[in-house]
């Protein structure tokens, strides 16, 4: 036992990883976020950003440079230690999730078997990035903002976390790992048909509470119908009235970090994961990752259609979908799953593939 291969060697790999992960997760949002203004721009028949390289593949990274270059303005009033930490706070609590999110068999940099836990508990954080923001800008718009995006926030999240809690007693582990290796068999073995293995993900079974989850996710995360928070018709942009420069950059790269997220764990909790929809060839020759990541792309794709063509909710109607609807409904579904699984003995039995 040494202090090199037992501490420092394993410190220093870990630390490798993280790096390298962060590198190109903060890539795939720069071209997210390109992706999104593109989606918007063509259901309304615009070009959307064009100029800035070939198609405007380099308009993030220009959009980066210019806040990078910008002059941060404090308001005078302001709590400038408060005010500088909840930007940086909520882009650190957003990337830390991803430490814990399997996108292909073995590439986790943290395989924990409270996988879930974490995701749901530094999710939860994001909050604190929020309040921290509006109170500290010493003004009536964005503290109204930040009391609003808190209330949305953890009003979703509520219904998020019974949502999860349907799947993990399909499960019957907390490991994100072990819930992509259990939709390998379901429902396509019970109809003979073992080579049609998207059968076997959780979004058919678990339909319903896809779709609320789906649904929680855009307002947990702010996204249109639901970005509330940032109404400018009605808060002149909200939590973030006040920030300018890398500040406000830090505040809007947590949020689409916070939507990759949710793409992930929907594609971990519904979609299989790294698994093909059919496992035959060609399709389980293309390695997990790259199916991974088409199936979150496949749902940021719906989250921005999302966007371009269902108009703004009121608060009131945000507040009684989540807590007269979804609520009940995931509460409901806990126990007719539960139920089920009871009578039917119909449950992941725990193999992992080696």
């Amino acid at each position: 036992m040494t202090f090199w291969s037992d501490y420092a060697a394993p410190a220093i790999i870990i630390a490798l990883q993280s790096f390298l992960l962060l590198a190109i997760l903060l890539i795939l949002i720069a071209y997210a976020l390109l992706a999104d203004r593109k989606i918007w721009a063509a259901v309304q028949l615009r070009r959307g950003p064009n100029v800035v390289g070939a198609f405007g593949l380099l308009q993030s990274f220009a959009d980066l440079a210019k806040f990078a270059f910008k002059e941060p303005v404090i308001p005078a009033g302001a709590d400038r230690t408060v005010f500088l930490l909840a930007p940086f706070i909520t882009t650190v609590v957003a990337l830390s999730v991803w430490a814990v999110v399997p996108v292909a068999p073995g590439w986790v940099i943290a395989d924990v078997n409270v996988g879930v836990l974490f995701v749901l508990a530094f999710s939860s954080l994001h909050v604190y990035g929020v309040i921290m923001g509006g109170w500290a800008s010493n003004s009536k718009y964005p503290f109204l903002g930040a009391l609003r995006s808190s209330a949305q926030m953890i009003s979703y999240e509520v219904s998020i976390g019974l949502v999860v809690i349907t799947v993990l007693l399909a499960v019957g582990s907390l490991n994100l790992s072990h819930i992509v290796w259990s939709q390998t068999t379901g429902l396509a073995d019970m109809l003979g048909v073992p080579w049609l293995t998207i059968l076997n993900w959780y979004w058919l079974p678990l339909f319903p509470m896809f779709v609320v989850f789906f649904i929680s996710a855009l307002a947990e995360t702010n996204r249109p119908p639901f970005d509330l928070p940032e109404a400018e018709s009605e808060l002149v942009a909200g939590y973030m009235v006040e920030y300018s420069s890398v500040p406000y950059m830090l505040f809007m790269l947590g949020e689409y970090v916070a939507i990759a997220t949710m793409c992930a764990l929907t594609t971990v909790l519904f979609l299989g994961g790294w698994l093909p929809p059919l496992d035959i060839a060609p399709f389980n020759w293309i390695p997990g990752v790259i199916w991974f990541g088409l199936k979150c792309f496949l749902v940021f794709f719906m989250i921005a259609m999302v966007k371009a063509i269902v108009p703004r909710y009121r608060y009131d109607q945000l507040m009684r979908l989540g807590w007269k609807i979804f609520l009940p409904l995931s509460l409901a579904a806990v126990v007719v799953v539960a139920v089920v699984l009871k009578l039917t003995d119909w449950r992941w039995d725990g193999v992992v593939p080696v």
